[in-house]
């Protein structure tokens, strides 16, 4: 919008010294000439704009919000679609432990301590939480391992002894891994908690354990999700690499319009496309490197300032990690100031406009065209300094 406001206001210069010539043609009065050419639209528009924009990223500053430039807010203003990753923006990224399931013969604590071997290698909330549990109860995990494979956004491979030992994800251990559940252990699998994440470790292709991980819903995550549709989201979507009973419990809870489970970043991307190709204007909004691809084909990627490094170096803009208002204050934000830039349009086609039809009139001199136009242009870069929210 910047860009057009410059762009118009070099196009109509030529037009403001004909109509100054076309003028002085048909009165033949160097004065009401001159009225045309000291009342000129670029002044405003190219003040004003920039103001406004800078403006808004200056207040979305001061809500812990940072905006990388005025073309996302414009964005954000248009969107009518917003896609969230679940773990870390719509729970709150402080996963504990909950339990451990056997489905082999050996003892948790034993099989926690092996995981945690595994998962210390890696920055993710999920492995942090393995990590932790196996420290409250003071459980040494030393190098016991080969060379660990991680795979992203699936699990971990390597070799204990003998042994292949795998953690991760349900595609990753039970799709890509072609892993089975002990004999006689299925009803056990198919009673495992629902409100839990789920991290299945096995050992030479056969289920050992799962490792059910407890992520607080954020308190405010459902009151943000119906905030967002009264800001004009049309469309909500959660996405996760949860498996589906998981990813439904917590869509209920939060009220989304749609949610995916067992999502890969490649998936992720690929909807946020397909999503673009029918039109729609798409927000993502995660904090992790699983979700860095679809950061960068959304029209707006937004992060979470304390997720992975490289998410928030891709992401357009960055919210606070205390709580997901930021995203609401940002919506009305950008919406407020596609208004604001709107209504300066408005107020300086229409004011210059009357100047210049008073000066031809006869009505005002020159002087006073000059002056009041330059005041005007004044009255609304003070105006589009002021907050939006």
């Amino acid at each position: 919008m910047e860009g057009k406001a410059a762009h118009l206001a070099d196009r109509l210069v030529p037009f403001m010294l004909l109509g100054t010539g076309g003028v002085y043609a048909l009165t033949r009065n160097i004065t009401k000439a001159l009225a045309v050419l000291m009342v000129d639209f670029s002044c405003a528009l190219k003040l004003a704009m920039p103001i406004s924009v800078l403006s808004a990223i200056r207040e979305a500053n001061e809500h812990r919000i940072t905006v990388k430039g005025g073309k996302f807010l414009e964005a954000l203003a248009e969107a009518d679609t917003i896609v969230f990753d679940k773990t870390g923006t719509l729970t709150e990224a402080k996963p504990v432990v909950a339990e451990v399931v056997l489905f082999l013969g050996d003892e948790p604590d034993e099989l926690l301590r092996t995981a945690a071997c595994l998962e210390e290698h890696f920055p993710h909330s999920m492995a942090h939480a393995v990590v932790e549990a196996a420290g409250q109860k003071d459980l040494e995990h030393s190098e016991m391992h080969s060379r660990v494979e991680y795979i992203v956004a699936h699990g971990i491979s390597s070799r204990i002894g003998e042994q292949k030992v795998i953690i991760g994800s349900y595609h990753f251990v039970f799709q890509d891994e072609q892993c089975t559940i002990p004999e006689g252990m299925q009803e056990r699998f198919d009673s495992l908690p629902a409100e839990y994440s789920h991290l299945y470790m096995a050992v030479d292709s056969v289920l050992a354990a799962v490792i059910c991980i407890e992520d607080p819903l954020r308190e405010e995550a459902a009151d943000v999700v119906s905030a967002l549709r009264e800001c004009g989201i049309k469309k909500i979507v959660m996405m996760t690499g949860d498996s589906e009973r998981t990813a439904r419990a917590i869509a209920e809870k939060v009220g989304v319009d749609e949610y995916y489970s067992e999502v890969l970043p490649e998936d992720k991307a690929r909807f946020v496309d397909s999503e673009k190709r029918a039109g729609r204007k798409v927000v993502m909004v995660g904090d992790g490197i699983n979700d860095s691809p679809a950061l960068s084909a959304a029209d707006v990627g937004i992060a979470v300032s304390d997720g992975a490094e490289i998410a928030r170096e891709i992401a357009d803009i960055m919210i606070g990690a205390n709580d997901l208002y930021g995203l609401v204050k940002l919506k009305k934000l950008s919406n407020a100031l596609v208004g604001r830039i709107h209504g300066n349009y408005r107020v300086i086609v229409g004011f210059n406009t009357a100047l210049i039809l008073l000066g031809v009139g006869g009505f005002l001199q020159p002087a006073s065209s000059a002056l009041l136009h330059n005041t005007s242009t004044l009255a609304i870069g003070l105006k589009s300094m002021q907050d939006l929210l």
